[in-house]
Formats: C-alpha cells, sequence, structure tokens
C-alpha cells in the first residue's frame, strides 16, 4: 500500500460505522475518500463491467462534494473491521414519492470474490427496505459483468430485462442487464437482517 493508501485507511479507520454487515462496515463517504475512489476507478475491470473511468483527482473531488449536497442520495465506504477501506456503495436517484431508488458499488479489485460485494449489498439493501420508505431497489451492470450478477441474485434481486447496445466501452456496444428487489420480495428473503448480526 503506497502512502496515500495508508492515509486513507488511518482516516477511515478513525471513522464510526452507521451500519455493520456480516464482515463489513459503512460509513458515509467523505470529500477526502476521493483519491482512493480516483484508484479503485483507475481498474480496468471496474472500468469495462460498471462504465467508469479515471478522471483528475479535482474533478473527483468536485463530484463527491455535489453528490455529498444531493438529497436524493446516499454514498457509503466500505470498511473492513479494522478500518480498511475496501470499496464505496450508494443508494442514487431516490424517489421517496414513488419508492424507488438504484443501487450502486465499486469494490477494490483486491478485494473482490471474498463475499464483501455480497455483504455490503445486503446490508445496503436493509437500510434502503427496513430504514427508507422504498419500495423497489434497481441495479444496471453489463450482462457479461457475471461476478456482479452472481452477487445480486444472491441478494435476491431478479433480472427484468436488458437494455440493449446500451453502452458503448472501447468502441464497441455492450448490452445492460437491469435487476431489481422489490421490498415483499426482500420480506420474504431467508436471511438473517444485518441488524441483528
Amino acid at each position: 500500500m503506497d502512502d496515500n493508501g495508508r492515509e486513507a485507511a488511518t482516516a477511515a479507520s478513525e471513522r464510526v460505522p452507521c451500519r455493520r454487515g456480516s464482515k463489513i462496515a459503512l460509513a458515509p463517504l467523505e470529500v477526502d475518500d476521493a483519491e482512493v475512489l480516483q484508484r479503485w476507478r483507475s481498474d480496468p475491470v471496474a472500468a469495462h463491467e460498471i462504465g467508469v473511468w479515471p478522471r483528475s483527482l479535482s474533478w473527483l473531488r468536485e463530484r463527491v462534494e455535489r453528490d455529498l449536497d444531493d438529497s436524493d442520495r446516499d454514498d457509503f465506504l466500505v470498511l473492513l473491521p479494522d478500518g480498511t477501506p475496501i470499496g464505496c456503495t450508494a443508494l442514487i436517484d431516490q424517489d421517496l414519492a414513488d419508492g424507488t431508488a438504484e443501487l450502486v458499488m465499486l469494490l477494490a479489485p483486491e478485494h473482490r470474490g471474498q463475499g464483501h460485494g455480497t455483504d455490503a449489498l445486503d446490508t445496503m439493501v436493509d437500510l434502503a427496505f427496513g430504514e427508507l420508505p422504498l419500495h423497489r431497489l434497481q441495479a444496471v451492470t453489463h450482462t457479461e459483468n457475471t461476478a456482479a450478477l452472481k452477487v445480486l441474485a444472491k441478494s435476491g434481486f431478479v433480472r427484468e430485462g436488458v437494455r440493449r447496445s446500451a453502452c458503448l466501452h472501447r468502441g464497441r456496444r455492450h448490452d445492460v442487464a437491469v435487476l431489481s428487489l422489490l421490498r415483499p420480495e426482500w420480506e420474504t428473503l431467508w436471511r438473517p437482517r444485518t441488524w441483528d448480526l
């Protein structure tokens, strides 16, 4: 880990989590997290599978600051028990009148495939349906992003359809899968709620 990574981990370890899963915790995202976000967004797998690309640190810092002022979204840093930041997640485009929101997530490359994504997703779903008046959560990813599709299915999301040729990346068009989870479906899931862990 470089000096920037150590500083981000130290700052994150001083945070008081607002939510806990079985293996992770969530803390509100802060503007100073832009450096670690920039490193994760520079990962070519993330660029391909979720459609992000590297931007300047100043651009990302301004974007985080703007997003933190947006009342239609809630952004969190995903932390290990020791406070190490391993990703970020958010509920975006929240419409409390209709009871809808979209869930997004990005994990650091070295922390994928270890169950942290499922744990963070379940924690966010429990927040959306257990604390907020939401009825429908949506998630969108490339149809080729098998890891994300597997995590979403494990957390109860149902594939609704495909937006054909909806994303351009590296000169090639990609289909995008649309998945959702409804409150009644969440209520029937046979798993402990994160507040019971």
